[in-house]
């Protein structure tokens, strides 16, 4: 374990929560609705995602069963607001199938599986990829892995914790080497991240009110 890196990102740690504190991350009623979620988050803002969430719940359909029972067709015309909606409903109608014909549909039974091998399953789903397996993975079931989205890149990128063309897993383990492994420390550690990229590390950064300002950077 590298100490200073440990001691780098707990003192980031600690500034973000400062700013922001608790976020409350991921907003959704059940595990189900985090999966649904991490699928139709995919290239699209969050707001989207709320409007096709929103369309699912009044149409009475977010559940794996009654999807599972939905052609792609009828899915897609639903989470319209998401944005790639044909494209999203076959990825989503992919992850119900195997939730109701491997787990009986429930989300328990599936999040009971061990980490490797589930981590390792949902990546095996056409249009699950890293960041959205994990995404289900620490927000749904509650499994400590840390997601290393885009904007984890381009803020640990700018502060000079990783390098320019360090790719997905180098820099989630740069968290899980260097942190407890800890389901609440990863959820709400990522939540901040996305909080500061939104609204201080944009791609035009606003660094001066920056929390992370008295921090070095390395902005091109």
């Amino acid at each position: 374990m590298s100490t200073s890196k440990k001691e780098q990102l707990e003192n980031i740690y600690q500034l973000l929560y400062r700013r922001f504190g608790k976020r409350n991350w991921w907003p959704a009623d059940s595990p189900f609705e985090v999966v649904v979620g991490a699928i139709l988050t995919q290239n699209t803002a969050w707001t989207n995602v709320e409007k096709a969430i929103a369309n699912l719940k009044r149409a009475d359909m977010l559940s794996a069963l009654k999807l599972y029972r939905q052609p792609v067709s009828v899915i897609a015309e639903l989470i319209r607001p998401s944005g790639f909606y044909n494209q999203k409903a076959k990825r989503l109608k992919l992850m119900v199938k195997h939730i109701v014909e491997s787990y009986k549909g429930s989300m328990s039974n599936l999040c009971n599986k061990e980490t490797t091998e589930l981590r390792n399953e949902l990546l095996s789903i056409n249009g699950i990829g890293k960041e959205t397996a994990d995404s289900i993975m620490l927000y749904a079931c509650n499994k400590p892995l840390f997601v290393a989205d885009s904007y984890t890149y381009r803020v640990f990128s700018r502060h000079g914790l990783i390098e320019k063309e360090t790719g997905y897993d180098e820099i989630q383990a740069l968290f899980m080497d260097n942190l407890d492994h800890d389901t609440n420390t990863f959820n709400e550690y990522h939540a901040l991240i996305v909080e500061l990229a939104k609204n201080f590390c944009r791609t035009k950064p606003l660094c001066d009110a920056c929390p992370l300002s008295d921090l070095p950077r390395y902005i091109d």
